[in-house]
């Protein structure tokens, strides 16, 4: 078990492997692999990756009872070039409904690869006014190190009807960002590796660069490299006071989809963090439009 658990905000919101396992045969449990792949676009497409939803490796095996959930295809606005947007609220709960989740399911969030999958999906759904979700830790690859038990049958539930109570403030557009810009109150938060913050190389999401004012605090380095597992409370409180980011500030999370910057997020919740926001377009949108201010290389004040 974790040590650090008695410090978090909502310990339910993080399940182990063990505790995982332990619980399978819970009636009123609904995992659910979130995994997603992002792969180079299709020559001539001006996208800056290219979708793909982790359904074969769900085939290949997943935890017993998981449903798969496909990000783009049931839970993102079809109505925008922009990958992974919020859906209306009523596309939200049709998709929750679909997977067997009612307002008072227990529900498990895991993807393989990155855990940022799942911290999307558990930010979503507090959007949306449903607290019970859990991230596992260390995600689809921890458990498989481990060798807990993975089914190849294509598990389902019985549909059923899930209420979306949107909250207001989760979610912001870049009119919010750029009210913000010169806002001493605010702080805008990359999540994207450093190079992209820096804009050091060439960017698939347009212009390379940043919004000015960012600071620097990657999604990778908040995760253990060892087993993919989220650092301590204290090392995320470290990462952030270090960079300026600091819990009387409106923080402004934001990295190339709206993806990985849900990481930062889930762990500032954790930390107690009250006022945290998602740029939901991210760079996808403020790189391409050459109306929106960039900025690149070391923030003033670095050396």
């Amino acid at each position: 078990m974790r040590s650090d658990l008695g410090e978090w905000r909502e310990p339910a919101a993080l399940i182990e492997t063990g505790a995982l396992e332990a619980a399978l045969a819970d009636p009123d449990l609904r995992i659910v692999d979130c995994t997603t792949w992002l792969l180079p676009a299709e020559p001539g497409d001006d996208a800056p990756y290219r979708v793909v939803p982790g359904t074969a490796e769900y085939a290949a095996g997943h935890i017993p009872g998981a449903v798969f959930l496909d990000i783009q295809d049931a839970i993102s606005d079809a109505g925008t070039r922009l990958r992974f947007m919020a859906p209306s609220a009523e596309q939200f709960a049709a998709a929750m409904g679909q997977l067997g989740i009612t307002n008072d399911s227990r529900v498990v969030l895991y993807s393989n690869g990155s855990i940022m999958w799942a911290t999307r999906v558990w930010w979503m759904l507090r959007a949306y006014g449903f607290d019970g979700a859990a991230v596992l830790d260390g995600g689809f690859g921890k458990w498989q190190a481990e060798g807990r038990p993975v089914s190849t049958e294509a598990d389902s539930y019985p549909p059923a009807r899930f209420t979306a109570r949107p909250r207001d403030g989760f979610f912001v557009d870049r009119d919010h960002v750029l009210d913000r810009l010169d806002d001493d109150a605010s702080t805008m938060v990359n999540a994207l590796a450093p190079e992209f913050f820096l804009g050091s190389g060439p960017s698939r999401y347009g212009r390379p660069g940043r919004i000015p004012g960012s600071v620097s605090v990657p999604a990778a380095s908040l995760l253990n490299s060892s087993d993919g597992t989220f650092v301590s409370l204290d090392e995320a409180r470290r990462a952030h006071e270090a960079a300026g980011v600091t819990s009387e500030r409106h923080v402004v999370a934001y990295c190339g989809g709206g993806i990985s910057a849900t990481v930062g997020l889930f762990l500032l919740h954790q930390l107690g963090y009250p006022d945290l926001t998602l740029y939901d377009a991210s760079m996808g949108e403020w790189a391409r439009d050459p109306e929106l201010p960039i900025e690149t290389g070391p923030p003033a004040g670095d050396d």
